[in-house]
């Protein structure tokens, strides 16, 4: 079983100490061969490690872009990624929310094991080891820019947990706000020239703007950019966390704020809408500017880029997520255990690397980035944990698959899902509710409950719900009580 984060046997100090001497007995052995030998010595001139930059997208749905059959909605420099790179049709995020989906994420294990389990408290700790951790220890620089979301209010610095520099929102609440009056920059509150109503001010950051001038998102961007010019001579690790096109919740019915809503202005269409779809295009572009910047200082077939998104769509701030088909053929939406709720685009790009216009169906979660990435860059392997790496799918070679996926999620009820082979099950609020079976290899949209046909299915979930799970301190089991039947 994945240690927890817990289990003092894997916090993050013991894992730097273990990796430290690793490295460290890995580098005097290397000294010593290479005095022996020249030609080894010389090749230690090799092209350096990839670059890698993860962008993560906050609550984009899987059919919001043009590549996953979006018709309206404008995504072409993110098409462009698809075509020239690999997109994945079953890629899972590592919740239905936010803050436990990026902790999946970051260190590796499911929400059956891992520290944040909910948006609330929804804490990183500094014992636990990240993929930040795991790449500084082969010498990448980290950066963090745009929502940690897995942080205190503000101030608050991701630098506990092994990044070099971070610009943004620490706190989730905060990053609602695509207009405060401050953002982070390495612990360091760094003022903007917007201005919140005065029932916000003094809060975490939250609030509306009445005085609207810096749209976060273009800084963010700015600062993603900038970093990758500051580290081209080296190897980097860029995290790139939007807070697009999440709603500002604290602004009601008009949350969806962007600066204009450029070519979409004169559609007759709901004004959220038309932001909804500016927001989008807008975050298409940055993603543009970024991979020109890659091409400008030649790194492109030396970066990993892997573009994702954190759960399935929102229907918050006055968007409808029906009204562009946000989750695409899939049901349900953000805080639903459905793969609409789970199931994310997902795209790898990496010319040389990953063979242009692939279509993977390998199944893929969150929690498999951490030995993913460390795979990658020759890092050390990272404490026992739920993910598998999936660089042999990027680089042709034969993948190693899951036994099963399983999330949980602690709001309405407690709820638990997990896919394994082609079956899909889900049991809503309570321990005691029934479980549902999907055959997702020919009922994607999971209309079916075939349940009552398959036993063994539901004999199989059972089971996993209660191994996958471990006893949380901080997300007790508080189950929602059925209605009775009349």
């Amino acid at each position: 079983m994945p240690a927890s984060p817990s289990d003092p046997a894997w916090t993050r100090r013991r894992f730097l100490q273990r990796s430290l001497g690793a490295v460290g007995t890995a580098a005097a052995c290397a000294a010593a061969s290479s005095a022996a030998d020249p030609a080894r010595a010389a090749r230690r001139d090799m092209p350096r490690k990839p670059n890698i930059i993860f962008i993560l997208a906050d609550d984009l749905g899987y059919g919001d872009l043009g590549c996953y059959g979006q018709k309206r909605l404008k995504t072409p420099h993110i098409d462009r990624l698809a075509a020239e790179g690999m997109r994945f049709t079953d890629a899972y995020a590592g919740s239905t929310v936010c803050a436990p989906s990026r902790c999946t994420l970051l260190t590796g294990l499911h929400t059956g094991h891992a520290r944040i389990r909910g948006n609330s408290p929804g804490l990183l700790s500094d014992e636990d080891v990240t993929v930040a951790d795991l790449l500084k220890r082969v010498g990448y620089a980290t950066g963090c820019v745009g929502k940690w979301g897995v942080g205190h209010s503000p101030p608050d610095d991701p630098g506990r947990c092994a990044f070099d520099y971070f610009y943004g929102y620490t706190s989730m609440w905060h990053a609602h706000n695509f207009y405060p009056e401050f953002v982070i920059r390495n612990g360091e509150r760094v003022p903007l020239r917007n201005e919140v109503a005065a029932k916000w001010k003094n809060t975490d950051g939250r609030g509306v703007a009445v005085k609207r001038v810096d749209y976060v998102p273009d800084l963010v961007a700015d600062e993603a950019v900038a970093f990758v010019e500051r580290h081209k001579d080296r190897p980097f690790f860029l995290y790139w966390a939007l807070n697009v096109p999440h709603a500002n919740n604290e602004a009601g019915r008009e949350g969806i704020e962007v600066p204009d809503q450029g070519p979409f202005a004169g559609k007759d269409w709901p004004e959220q809408e038309k932001n909804f779809a500016a927001m989008i295009l807008r975050m298409d572009r940055d993603v543009g500017r970024m991979i020109a910047k890659l091409k400008a200082l030649g790194l492109e077939r030396d970066t990993l880029v892997i573009f994702t998104s954190d759960n399935g769509p929102h229907q918050e701030g006055g968007h409808n997520a029906d009204f562009f088909g946000s989750n695409g053929p899939l049901r349900g939406k953000k805080r639903d255990l459905y793969e609409g709720g789970i199931r994310v685009p997902a795209i790898a790009y990496w010319p040389g690397t990953v063979r242009a216009g692939t279509v993977s169906d390998h199944v893929w979660a969150f929690w498999d980035v951490p030995a993913t990435v460390s795979e990658l860059a020759g890092a050390p392997k990272p404490p026992p944990g739920d993910g598998i790496s999936f660089l042999p799918e990027l680089t042709g070679r034969k993948q190693p698959a899951h036994d099963y996926l399983y999330w949980e999620f602690h709001e309405r009820g407690f709820s638990q899902a997990v896919r394994f082979s082609g079956w899909k099950a889900v049991r809503n609020q309570h321990r005691g509710a029934p479980i549902e079976v999907y055959d997702l290899s020919v009922d994607l949209g999971e209309k079916n409950d075939v349940s009552g046909d398959h036993p063994y299915a539901v004999a199989k979930a059972a089971a996993l719900f209660k191994t996958a799970w471990t006893p949380s301190q901080d997300y007790p089991i508080r189950e929602r009580k059925p209605k009775r039947q009349r």
